[in-house]
This record gives structure tokens, C-alpha cells and sequence, in this order.
């Protein structure tokens, strides 16, 4: 069981939804929040809501120079939990050159960016906690998600990575990769949503992994189980099974 109490944790993507809610739950655990986002008057509706000491540092991690100076504004965390992202429903017969590349840009490459403004501190220091959000539909390929899953397995191969560097040096990585959750980026989505979570139940899972010791969880755990299972299957049967919608 993690201690909260006297701990700094910087949350970016937490004006709403699921980091919103993660910021809720990790504030009346006795922890110091500092929540970003790119909307200054979202984050302050956000701050407002935090049971414990709270903050707001606007960031928008698809440029560089922001991000270092919003690490600098926010100072040494004890922990640092990125859910920033952007998405929309893709085909590639419907490519669109500016939403793929905004996908990458935000959800991977902005959370290199974050990890590249924190992770050198947490190394030298010899102590951190490094959360990274995935997605289940970051396992294999899926039709529909030509941007935003690949921007997700990305983020959950470089967990893999830093996970693999980083055990026993005293700094945490862990990676949480759950399913639908009811967002206005879900509300995009025009097909059924298997196992639909509201934001505070996906919260309480990603807390949940938190206060362990345990690398990642994959959740809903019966719905994740199609996912890793899928990593398994020949490619004629995965992709008879996941047909073009």
C-alpha cells in the first residue's frame, strides 16, 4: 500500500473524465495534486473539485517548450501520471493527414515529451513514480483506429521499455490500459462499446494498480482478455475475427 500523505503528484490530462476523476481520488488519499491541461478554465473547474491541495499548470504537450516550462513551473513530483490524448474514429479509406498525426503527436509523442521533462530528475533523485496510460486497443490492430491505436501501443511499448531500464532503481513505472470509457471522445464512437466504464470506476482500477507493486493492469479484465488473447491468434483468424467495419 502506497503513503499518499505529504506526496506531490503532477496529472496531466486531468481537467476531465478519467483524469479528473484520478486527481479526485488520489487528492483525498492526502496527496498534493498538480492537474494540466491545455484549457486554463477547465483546470480551475478541475482544482476546484479536489477534496485535498490541488493546483493547475496549463500545458499543451504537443509543444516542447511548453512542457519544459511547465515542468519547471510545477518543480521535483514524487509522481508523475500522463492522460493526455486526443482521438477520433479513423479508416484509413478516410485517412485525415492533420487528425493521425495530431494522434501521435499528443498521446506518444507528447508523452515522450512529458517523460523526457520529469525522468532525469526521478533517475538523479533515485525515487519517482512513473504512470503511463495504454489502451486495450493498443494490443493489436484494429479497424477503425488507424491514429489512435497506434499511438497507444507506442505508449505502452515505451512503459515496456522504461520499465525494463528502471527496475530496482528506485524509480515506479506502471501502465494502465483500459477500455471504453464515457468521454466526449468516446462519444464519438457510432458503434456499440463493450463493457462501457464511467470515468470514477476506470479511476478506481488505475488507483487500484497504483497502490501496488504490480507493472500494469489491463481492464475491464474479462473484456481485456479478447485483446491479449488476440495477440495469440494466427493472423487469418485475428482478422477474420476483427472484420472491417
Amino acid at each position: 500500500m502506497r503513503d499518499w500523505h505529504g506526496k506531490r503528484y503532477w496529472l496531466i490530462g486531468a481537467s476531465e473524465g478519467l483524469g479528473l476523476a484520478l486527481a479526485r481520488q488520489i487528492s483525498a488519499a492526502g496527496a498534493e495534486v498538480i492537474l494540466s491541461a491545455r484549457s486554463e478554465a477547465g483546470l480551475q473547474k478541475a482544482v476546484a473539485q479536489m477534496p485535498g491541495r490541488g493546483s493547475a499548470v496549463a500545458v499543451d504537450v504537443a509543444d516542447t517548450a511548453a512542457v519544459a516550462k511547465a515542468a519547471e513551473a510545477v518543480g521535483d513530483v514524487d509522481g508523475v501520471v500522463f492522460l493526455a490524448g486526443v482521438y477520433w474514429p479513423m479508416k484509413a479509406q478516410d485517412w485525415n493527414a492533420e487528425q493521425v498525426e495530431a494522434m501521435c503527436d499528443v498521446n506518444f509523442t507528447g508523452c515522450a515529451r512529458v517523460i523526457g521533462a520529469v525522468l532525469p530528475g526521478m533517475v538523479a533523485r533515485g525515487q519517482g513514480h512513473l504512470v503511463l496510460t495504454g489502451s486495450l486497443s493498443g494490443f493489436r490492430g484494429l479497424p477503425g483506429a488507424s491514429g489512435y491505436a497506434p499511438s497507444k501501443a507506442g505508449v505502452m511499448a515505451m512503459a515496456e521499455c522504461l520499465y525494463a531500464d528502471l527496475r530496482g532503481s528506485g524509480v515506479t513505472v506502471q501502465l494502465a490500459n483500459p477500455g471504453f470509457i464515457r468521454t466526449r471522445l468516446t462519444e464519438k464512437n457510432d458503434f456499440t462499446m463493450p463493457f462501457l466504464m464511467e470515468p470514477e470506476q476506470a479511476a478506481r482500477e488505475m488507483f487500484e494498480l497504483m497502490q501496488t507493486d504490480r507493472f500494469k493492469s489491463s481492464f475491464p479484465t474479462v473484456f481485456s482478455w479478447l485483446f491479449r488473447l488476440s495477440q495469440f491468434l494466427p493472423d487469418w483468424a485475428y482478422y477474420r475475427l476483427f472484420a472491417p467495419k
